[in-house]
């Protein structure tokens, strides 16, 4: 059966002209649920990106009252009885993982509350900013599932174990503050200073040199998920060593100016 005309559409992919790019989860009706068709639209932006020499930063958001319900539920349960997943049954875990592979530093601009997979979605992403009122729930031990490895791995290593087993586990709703101590949110505001917030965060991003920017991510996820090797850090390190951005940095500091990064 068609779904009503305001049922929403795949993710949008806008871009700013400056090498800012923003995604917005488009099916406000549902919460922003995720479907099949939405999780390849969203690999497919993604793709766009990372092939993109000019790309600076990410914002991924969700539009009307919450960032995203996670995936539908009802898609799982047909998968489950006539093996439609058996296309490709990673299809949600591909998808996050090629958030997170994005070469760019990612913001997750949280407007309402986060369910589900969409737990993963936004800590797929470099930071994190919430506003007061949201509420986070992980359900997947209430319905018999076993979360994918990549989004447990990403939990331990960005959260902790404590962390990981409280929201995984316990499945119980984690109010706003509680995912600031947790460290799950970087920031809370209120849902009216949430725009204010994600600018001055996309804006400090901006002014780093996208080579140091991009080399420093790799490394420091590959150090967190203990998967780094002392090789390709070193590697990372002398490219910015050589690097015209790092003699573009030296002199806009002796000059007291705001440094020109290219990305070379």
């Amino acid at each position: 059966m068609a779904e009503p005309a305001d049922a929403g559409t795949p993710p949008l992919l806008a871009r700013d002209g400056r090498g800012g790019a923003t995604i917005t989860l488009n099916r406000p009706r549902h919460l922003n649920r995720l479907h099949r068709e939405d999780l390849l639209a969203l690999q497919a932006h993604c793709a766009t990106l990372a092939a993109d020499p000019s790309l600076r930063v990410v914002v991924l958001t969700g539009s009307g009252r919450a960032f995203c319900a996670g995936f539908n539920l009802q898609e799982l349960s047909a998968s489950a009885a006539d093996d439609r997943a058996g296309d490709d049954p990673r299809l949600f875990e591909r998808s996050v993982d090629a958030l997170a592979a994005l070469p760019a530093p990612t913001v997750a601009r949280l407007n309402g509350s986060v369910y589900g997979g969409a737990t993963d979605l936004a800590l797929a992403c470099d930071f994190r900013l919430g506003v007061q009122g949201m509420e986070l729930r992980m359900p997947a031990a209430r319905i018999g599932l076993h979360y994918y490895p990549s989004g447990l791995r990403r939990a331990v290593a960005r959260l902790g174990v404590a962390a990981a087993k409280r929201l995984f586990l316990r499945a119980e709703a984690v109010d706003a503050a509680a995912l600031l101590a947790l460290g799950y949110l970087d920031e809370l505001v209120a849902p009216q200073a949430l725009d204010d917030a994600v600018d001055r965060c996309v804006s400090a991003l901006r002014a780093g040199a996208p080579l140091a920017l991009q080399g420093m991510k790799r490394s420091i996820d590959e150090i967190a998920e203990g998967r780094a090797d002392e090789a390709g850090l070193r590697e990372r390190e002398a490219r910015c060593a050589a690097s015209d951005d790092l003699r573009e940095g030296l002199a806009a500091l002796t000059e007291r100016r705001q440094a020109l990064f290219l990305g070379r």
